[in-house]
């Protein structure tokens, strides 16, 4: 059995003993193995240890590698984290069955044209950037509900989550407190949040999926 391997049961088992000890239901957090930089040879043995959910940073990166492992595993479900570009809307559609990094009306126009155009409709996440940090990308939180209900009622997306990335040098839990407080006032139900460094603590906070890479596959 390769590291990979057993890190991802190891990461699993902490997110179940996270979810009992917050009192949560067996099964209510998601893992989404993050792959971004690793090819396809590092990321089947996970696959075949029975792992399905994935994440990817870029979208051309993602293109090179997936069409071929979603041909072989039809059942996977490959997440979008990292910032989209417009001009990259209509890959991400075609490829991702779920983009967590909707953050700009700009963003929410092109998702909205390339899913009347290609029928098909990727799961929506709103991204806030929960620490107001000027490089990352992300909506303000205090505008994301009426992003929300803006992407609903003006494009015509259906939103289902929110999505942070709590800055590396603060204490994650009032991020992810914050993130959890915009979900409600918003109406959705999916919290994405939490990494390899905080996954357990997201869990506590209501994430129902997390984002976990370089616990699993080490770091390139």
């Amino acid at each position: 059995m390769g590291d990979a391997v057993q890190q991802f049961f190891a990461v699993k088992a902490k997110i179940a003993a996270a979810e009992r000890e917050a009192g949560r239901q067996a099964g209510a957090v998601t893992l989404v193995a993050v792959s971004k930089t690793f090819d396809a040879a590092d990321i089947s043995p996970v696959m075949e240890a029975g792992q399905r959910v994935f994440g990817e940073n870029r979208v051309q990166e993602a293109q090179g590698k997936w069409p071929a492992l979603k041909e072989a595993f039809p059942d996977i479900e490959l997440h979008l984290i990292g910032p989209l570009q417009s001009n990259k809307a209509k890959e991400a559609v075609a490829l991702f069955d779920v983009i967590e990094t909707v953050d700009r009306d700009k963003i929410a126009v092109e998702l909205a044209r390339e899913i009347t155009r290609q029928g098909r409709a990727p799961k929506l996440y709103v991204q806030v950037n929960t620490g107001s940090e000027p490089q990352k990308a992300g909506i303000e939180p205090r505008d994301a509900v009426a992003f929300v209900t803006r992407c609903r009622d003006v494009h015509g997306l259906a939103i289902e989550g929110l999505m942070c990335i709590p800055p590396a040098d603060e204490n994650p839990g009032p991020h992810f407190a914050l993130l959890e407080k915009l979900g409600h006032e918003a109406g959705v139900a999916k919290l994405s949040m939490g990494m390899s460094g905080d996954y357990e603590t997201a869990v506590a906070f209501g994430a129902t999926s997390v984002r976990v890479g370089s616990a699993i596959f080490g770091s390139r």
